[in-house]
């Protein structure tokens, strides 16, 4: 639990800098974790149905642990991956980045976030699309960190706040694009 928090809280540090490190502000943004948020179910959610305004709405049963997770496509890569509110931005390693077909050579670990380990490098992406059953959007950003930085996969605000909705009723993520 203590390590789900300070991964949480490192990727909220380091997904806060992102609009600061794209020239959207000047001004250096606070650090807040959402230590009650929950990240995300196992793999096999319900399937896609379509709501009256014309969306697919998936739902996600919590797991053992409290989490949300899932298998995601990235780029047409399937992964598995962990919702998490308290996320600014998908993150994840460079194992994964390499898998999807970005070189060690476009990753430009430039940034730096201060988390409650230290500081940590990382390079900023942009994947084609993100999707999960019937649900699907383009162009998310992501962060990559070095593979002792982060072990597994993070889907964070970058990709949440382009879905219609999603909210949290009981032990279930319910997703609507």
């Amino acid at each position: 639990m203590l390590r789900l928090l300070l991964l949480t809280m490192f990727v909220a540090a380091l997904a806060s800098q992102i609009p600061a490190l794209l020239g959207l502000t000047n001004v250096e943004q606070p650090v807040v974790a959402d230590t009650d948020a929950r990240p995300a179910g196992k793999a096999g959610g319900t399937p896609p149905s379509s709501p009256t305004d014309g969306g697919a709405t998936i739902v996600l049963p919590v797991d053992p642990r409290g989490h949300f997770v899932s298998t995601f496509r990235f780029n047409g890569k399937p992964v598995e991956g962990m919702i998490d509110t308290g996320a600014t931005a998908v993150a994840i390693n460079e194992s994964l980045a390499r898998r999807l077909g970005y070189t060690a050579n476009s990753l430009d670990y430039r940034f730096t976030s201060r988390t409650a380990n230290g500081e940590a490098k990382y390079a900023l992406i942009l994947l084609d699309r993100v999707e999960i059953d019937g649900i699907r959007v383009s162009k998310v950003e992501a962060a990559v960190l070095k593979d002792t930085s982060l072990s597994g996969t993070l889907v964070g605000m970058s990709f949440l706040k382009r879905l219609s909705s999603f909210r949290v009723e009981g032990d279930k993520l319910y997703l609507t694009r």
